[in-house]
């Protein structure tokens, strides 16, 4: 049976009790029902729609994103081709870490909205973490936030099937102006056991290189 975790808590994940070859952290989460319209509302043609992207970094024993890709000409870091995997970066370089499908309102409850690969027996020695985040796309501007989301998930099922952990973030009044989640932890820990971390951080920003400059 999968643990279950409330934020703040934590599980090891055992290479001995589980097959840690091939993870997948599946995340998901329905939308809020809609307000009464008002007639502003059909006016501007407000989309009610929010689509939630994930993210996921690996980090160094220091906490650092060491590869942020190529310099852009403004100097800024490219995010693709780096430590980083996104709607711009689905694979990483190494091939142990990936995205797949892109859900833009999750609608679907029968299935894992978005997920993430993580091939934790075959990670390079030199990433001790990996940081899952959930970013609404555009949510400023659509003036939308995880006070709009309503049954948001992670759970993790390992290379044979068996679903190891299960973190269900509660709606709180705190997220209603964040626009990102740091939804969780995986650290690597003694041997090649690893220990996930319910985090459920809310970050007040949609811009992802904001959300990265924590780990620059």
């Amino acid at each position: 049976m999968a643990v279950s975790l409330r934020k703040g808590q934590a599980v090891t994940l055992k290479a001995d009790q589980y097959d840690l070859s091939k993870v997948t952290f599946g995340l998901g989460w329905k939308t809020a029902a809609p307000k009464k319209r008002s007639l502003l509302h059909f006016l501007t043609k407000k989309e009610d729609g929010i689509d939630l992207d994930a993210v996921a970094f690996l980090l160094n024993s220091n906490n650092k994103i060491e590869n942020m890709g190529p310099p852009l000409p403004d100097g800024q870091p490219a995010l693709t081709g780096a430590d980083i995997v996104f709607f711009n970066n689905l694979r990483h370089a190494s091939g142990v870490l990936w995205l797949t499908g892109d859900s833009r309102t999750g609608s679907d409850a029968t299935r894992d909205d978005e997920q993430i690969i993580a091939l934790l027996s075959y990670m390079n020695p030199k990433y001790h973490k990996i940081v899952v985040v959930v970013q609404i796309y555009q949510g400023l501007k659509r003036q939308q936030s995880f006070g709009n989301v309503e049954q948001a998930y992670i759970h993790a099922v390992d290379a044979k099937g068996v679903e190891m952990l299960r973190f269900d973030l509660a709606r709180d009044r705190e997220y209603a102006n964040c626009q990102a989640m740091v939804f969780a932890e995986i650290e690597r820990i003694e041997g090649n056991n690893w220990e996930f971390k319910a985090i459920g951080r809310g970050l007040n920003t949609d811009n992802l290189r904001d959300i990265l400059k924590e780990y620059a």
